[in-house]
């Protein structure tokens, strides 16, 4: 086994294998998954399928990607209220939206957005939580109620940091949702995400996400924030919507934004990348 350090993470399997392979985790395996936490203790979690779907495990929580508990978010009364629906709107356009969603995570703000009739791209790095909305999507899939939207949902398992430059076509809006910075209060951390936190820390680079998400030309990026965080790489958003405890930040790109500059700002994309 090698060394790890905090932002390391070794998978490890009964059959031997391969880190290689690991974004396509075999779902009948039992996986162990050793990784150091903040505090640089090793944290024992554990990946498992069952009858009810793969299930993430350890420190006495448990974490299973599920959009059949959205039901009632996506009911068209619901929906509209949706911050997020409401900061996605673009003007003028109604129909074929486009959408990619730069921090997957467990999908549910991606699910939300397909709801409404986007498109929806989904960037996961991390293996394991990729796994995990894999699962849920597979899920999705079977039940009537819920196969058109997750049939709207693509999920790519790969860092959206070098992909989103490199897309073929320019989506309507790109959202970031950053996962919260360790100092937020863990009160306001809901606690299967504590599991997330263990696989994925907060993201140490905002200019290289806000310079990808540019570099793909979109419309609209919406960035998903705490209610009093800090604006997203020091970027002052055109506008914001906010709610109880967090903030969609809306930073509109005009058609000569959306192509000035944009050459140079892959470029930028690319060096911090290299890093």
């Amino acid at each position: 086994m090698s060394d790890l350090d905090d932002n390391d993470m070794e998978i490890i399997s009964k059959s031997d294998m391969n880190r290689e392979v690991s974004p396509q985790l075999d779902e009948q395996l039992i996986t162990d998954i050793i990784k150091k936490d903040a505090y640089g203790k090793n944290t024992d979690l554990t990946l498992r399928p069952d009858k009810d779907g793969l299930t993430l495990a350890g420190n006495s929580q448990s974490l299973r990607g599920d959009f059949t508990r959205m039901r009632s978010r996506i009911n068209p009364g619901n929906l509209n209220r949706e911050l997020l629906i409401k900061a996605s709107k673009i003007k003028g356009k109604a129909e074929g939206l486009t959408a990619v969603d730069a921090t997957a995570g467990l999908g549910e703000d991606a699910f939300l957005l397909a709801a409404a009739g986007f498109s929806v791209r989904l960037y996961e790095r991390d293996p394991v939580i990729a796994a995990l909305l894999r699962d849920a999507l597979s899920r999705a899939a079977a039940l009537p109620d819920l196969a058109a939207i997750v049939g709207r949902m693509e999920l790519f398992e790969t860092d959206s940091l070098t992909a989103l430059p490199q897309l073929a076509f320019r989506p309507d809006v790109v959202l970031l949702d950053p996962m919260f910075p360790a100092r937020q209060k863990s009160a306001l951390i809901k606690k299967k995400f504590q599991l997330l936190q263990q696989l994925e820390q907060p993201c140490t680079d905002e200019d290289a996400l806000l310079h990808a998400a540019i570099a793909s030309a979109p419309y609209k990026i919406v960035i998903k924030r705490p209610l009093k965080g800090a604006w997203l790489a020091d970027r002052k958003p055109d506008y914001s919507l906010k709610g109880k405890t967090i903030r969609y930040d809306c930073i509109v790109l005009t058609n000569s934004g959306r192509e000035g500059g944009l050459v140079e700002c892959t470029k930028q994309t690319q060096r911090m990348a290299e890093r």
